[in-house]
């Protein structure tokens, strides 16, 4: 299946493949009509993360030239961080050249304004550190959106803007890749999902990294992720639930959330759920997703939602039908009822 080369901001241009349902039945359509797939009483749950520039160029302690990319937050004054050496957004993250080896204690400068402590570094991978930045925290967070950028995918046609990678209810920049499952809901989708008894809820979960290009440490992904489930949205749940309606997850981000909020309870928590075929669902009953190919991580957490041969016969579909996949291509819904 062909990538996406450039965000899409004309909607009607996206596709929706919709797998499963009372008829378990394979449906093309335009993302335009997603609200008619959905039932009055529905729940869909959305991520309102904003996405943070979260790709630092700077040098390592040595002087040598590297790019960090947050990942995940370790604690509340902490980040873990992954370590890239020179190269640009041009270069697959596999082609990539590795980074100098990185010693605890090393400090990161990215500006006159911006320094990191490297304060471990992972048995994992050596280019996987926990960082913390050494200025207050007002301080080096308007660095980072002075300096820093997106991060960035070597197939598309141009290096991204900050903006390219919000979705239009963003929120809290929490996230570290944009939740890209929403990007295709504008304010029109939106306000049609209401017209038609459909209920709107949200949640922020700090998505994380999707790849690093090291086959090891792309297999611990992903990293334990922070989230906040408000009140509301868990009432809203408990209400649809009551009422034998579903509840429809905008992303796995927001399954991973919701699946791992211990009887839904509201707060800030931290989820290291990973989805996978084995897993019984308890809360969610259908994910909005992008396209994904088997080799990805993602096609394993879609499995939880349905088989590895029925989400292949529905790839395999979607490529003759010209489908495109990873951030900015078409869509998938995959129902469990």
């Amino acid at each position: 299946m062909k990538p996406a080369n450039s965000p899409r901001f004309r909607k009607e241009e996206q596709k929706l493949m919709v797998l499963g349902g009372s008829d378990s039945s394979l449906r093309e359509m335009k993302f335009s009509e997603f609200p008619s797939v959905l039932n009055p009483g529905d729940l869909v749950v959305l991520n309102d993360a904003a996405t943070l520039p979260a790709s630092l160029h700077g040098n390592a302690g040595s002087g040598a030239p590297i790019e960090m990319r947050l990942a995940a937050h370790a604690d509340d004054s902490s980040f873990w961080a992954v370590l890239f050496g020179p190269g640009d957004w041009r270069i697959a993250t596999e082609d990539r050249m590795p980074p100098p080896a990185p010693g605890q204690e090393d400090v990161l400068t990215f500006s006159e304004g911006l320094h990191a402590k490297i304060l471990e570094v992972s048995p994992v991978s050596a280019r996987l550190i926990r960082i913390k930045f050494l200025e207050k925290e007002a301080d080096w967070l308007n660095e980072i959106y002075r300096i820093g950028k997106p991060i960035q995918y070597s197939y598309l046609r141009e290096a991204l803007s900050l903006w390219d990678v919000q979705n239009v209810y963003s929120s809290r920049p929490w996230a570290f890749e944009m939740p890209s499952a929403g990007h295709a809901l504008d304010w029109n989708l939106l306000l049609q999902i209401k017209k038609r008894g459909i209920k709107l809820a949200s949640l922020t979960h700090a998505a994380g990294i999707s790849s690093t290009g090291e086959p090891v440490l792309d297999a611990f992904l992903p990293l334990p992720e922070r989230y906040d489930l408000p009140q509301e949205t868990v009432n809203q749940i408990l209400e649809t639930k009551a009422k034998g309606k579903r509840v429809i997850a905008v992303g796995t981000s927001v399954v991973r959330a919701l699946e791992s909020a211990v009887h839904l309870r509201a707060g800030i928590g931290r989820t290291e759920l990973r989805l996978n075929s084995d897993y019984k669902l308890r809360v969610v009953d259908g994910v909005l997703s992008g396209m994904h190919d088997t080799a990805e991580s993602h096609f394993q957490l879609l499995s939880t939602f349905a088989s590895k041969n029925l989400l292949q016969e529905m790839l395999n579909f979607a490529e003759k039908k010209g489908y495109l996949n990873h951030e900015f291509g078409d869509s998938c819904l995959i129902l469990t009822k």
